[in-house]
């Protein structure tokens, strides 16, 4: 069964950088979709990268486009998000997950994903 560990969050300030990494064991990533979600109180998780499991094609949400870089390393078995710029509006908690279906991608929906890993907690101060 796939488990997913999460690490990486923190507190930063506006402008910042960090960087979220996710640890899977059970299975092997290399043949799994993966993505990143966002959760803040009162809204729903909102999908910020999702990733095709070659990377052939990925989707960012339009509030992290061209901050944010979604990425797998199939030898370590780790998904990571790379997240520059960051702006007070990223704060919340991040989740990342996985999926045997490529074809979830295209709509990066938290509903979709079947394996999660347990939320960090990023705080962008401004």
């Amino acid at each position: 069964q796939l488990q997913l560990a999460v690490s990486g969050g923190g507190l930063v300030q506006s402008g910042g950088s960090l960087r979220l990494s996710c640890v899977a064991s059970g299975v092997k990533l290399e043949h799994y979709s993966i993505g990143w979600f966002r959760e803040v109180p009162g809204k729903e998780r909102e999908g910020i990268a999702c990733r095709t499991s070659s990377g052939d094609f990925t989707k960012y949400g339009d509030s992290v486009k061209g901050r944010f870089t979604i990425s797998k390393d199939n030898s370590a078995n780790t998904i990571s998000l790379q997240m520059t710029s960051l702006k007070p509006e990223d704060t919340g908690v991040y989740y990342c997950a996985a999926d045997p279906w490529n074809s979830i991608v295209r709509n990066c929906r938290a509903e979709d994903y079947q394996s999660w890993g347990q939320g960090t907690q990023v705080t962008v101060s401004s």
